[in-house]
């Protein structure tokens, strides 16, 4: 894609991304965890954070790898992919390392502590970036041609 073509994508549409995401991971978990652990899962008299090992792997270890591979070889999540938005390297707009990609996840953490404040950094960032992005050393562009295909008939 041509680098005059693409635009920083704002904080609006990351955050549409990121709930398309979310429902998504919540679509393929929930059945899973409902099926090994019953609707007893949602008890909150049971332990709060890990019902067990499959909630771990199902939870956190399976969303983990799903999003890192998503970013190394797709550059983008599938809510990203539907909002046209990509990873890319800051420098050369390439697909993001392996590195960066377990960096960029890792770094979410930082992005989220102090009450998410490194993921509004978005709305202020002149590169749109977020703190996992700066600290990964990548950028999320989007296509300035993002919308649908004009509609063409060929002459009859």
């Amino acid at each position: 894609m041509n680098e005059q073509a693409m635009d920083y994508a704002g904080f609006w549409v990351r955050v549409g991304a990121m709930l398309i995401d979310v429902v998504l991971v919540i679509l393929v978990t929930l059945p899973l965890l409902v099926g090994i652990y019953g609707w007893a899962y949602f008890d909150p008299a049971g332990n709060p954070f890990i019902k067990g090992p499959a909630d771990f792997l199902i939870s956190w270890v399976f969303p983990s790898l799903a999003v890192i591979l998503f970013w190394r070889y797709r550059q983008a999540t599938p809510g990203k992919m539907m909002l046209s938005l990509r990873v890319v390297d800051a420098d050369t707009g390439a697909n993001p390392s392996l590195g960066q990609s377990v960096g960029r996840y890792l770094a979410y953490l930082a992005s989220m502590a102090p009450l998410g404040l490194g993921l509004l950094w978005v709305a202020f960032d002149p590169r749109k970036q977020a703190w996992h992005d700066k600290l990964a050393h990548t950028v999320v562009v989007r296509s300035r041609k993002h919308g649908p295909q004009p509609v063409s008939f060929p002459r009859a």
